[in-house]
This record gives C-alpha cells, sequence and structure tokens, in this order.
C-alpha cells in the first residue's frame, strides 16, 4: 500500500470512529431524558422538606472565648512557633 493509501483509511477510520461516538453519545442523552420522563411520571411527589424555626435558630455568638479556648490557642501557637525555629 502507499502512503497516500494509508493515510486515505487513517482518515476513514478516524471518522468512522468519530462518528460512532457521536451516535453513541446521542443515544445516551437520550436515553437519560427518556429515563427522566419516566421517573417524572411515575414516582410520587414528595414536597420539599420545610425547615422549621427551631432548627434554623443560631445561637448569638458571645463576643469573647471562654479562657480555655483560648489557653489552648496560645498553647498551640506557642507549640507551633517552637518547632519552626
Amino acid at each position: 500500500m502507499t502512503p497516500s493509501e494509508l493515510l486515505l483509511e487513517g482518515v476513514e477510520l478516524m471518522l468512522f470512529g468519530m462518528g460512532f461516538v457521536f451516535v453513541f453519545l446521542v443515544l445516551l442523552v437520550l436515553a437519560i431524558r427518556v429515563m427522566s420522563r419516566l421517573i417524572e411520571a411515575f414516582a410520587p411527589h414528595t414536597p420539599a422538606p420545610v425547615a422549621s424555626s427551631a432548627a434554623t435558630s443560631v445561637k448569638p455568638a458571645s463576643p469573647m472565648p471562654d479562657a480555655e479556648l483560648l489557653a489552648a490557642i496560645q498553647s498551640a501557637i506557642h507549640q507551633h512557633r517552637a518547632r519552626r525555629g
């Protein structure tokens, strides 16, 4: 086979492969859409849960952290600085 024939066969194989992948992806998208419609038709509709006001209330942040927390933070900073030198 001549180089031009090999090149022509390579291009033909490339186009065949790209076409096959394109057709597969189109069929995949169609299958997903059909499954989505079937699920919408047959699945029971459940309303979205409503968040209660008790669950969403947030404890107001205190202006100053407690003494134990400050001591732990200071100890961690001291250890970090001691390791770094």
